[in-house]
């Protein structure tokens, strides 16, 4: 199945579909093509994070690391094993970050920047969605 996926997703490439999604199977799958000529999506985004008192507060400097796929995010390459990354390490760009699991395959998310990692924001084992935000890191 994951290679006529693979056929489908190459087969579009080249026509005018910018975003494509497929529900069959009790799986998801949504993609988006970048077409020549579009500017790159800017790497630093603010986001907010709603603070105890109920005021948001701006993250401007960070990173926002969103998950490329829907699956099951893990901590660490193994149960009970130490987790890739924990908030206040320092990561470089490359470094995998974590695991999200679609479809039987693991697919390890790597950081696109150095720096230190600020917050993660999900919990080992829970569902992601596509372009969910995962971590904060705060580009060095």
């Amino acid at each position: 199945m994951i290679e006529k996926i693979k056929e489908l997703l190459k087969s579009l490439e080249n026509t005018s579909i910018e975003e494509v999604e497929l529900e069959a199977e009790g799986f998801k799958l949504r993609a988006k093509f970048k077409r020549e000529g579009e500017l790159p999506k800017a790497p630093l985004q603010p986001s907010k994070e709603v603070k105890e008192e109920g005021r948001e507060e701006e993250k401007e400097n960070y990173f926002v690391v969103e998950s490329p796929m829907v699956g099951t995010f893990y901590r660490a390459p193994a149960p009970g094993a130490e987790p890739f990354v924990k908030e206040g390490d320092y990561v470089e760009k490359g470094q995998t970050l974590c695991i999200i699991e679609a479809l039987k395959v693991m697919n390890e998310i790597e950081s696109e920047v150095s720096g230190i990692v600020k917050k993660i924001l999900v919990e080992n084992g829970q569902p992601v969605e596509y372009g969910q935000p995962l971590f904060y890191i705060e580009p060095r």
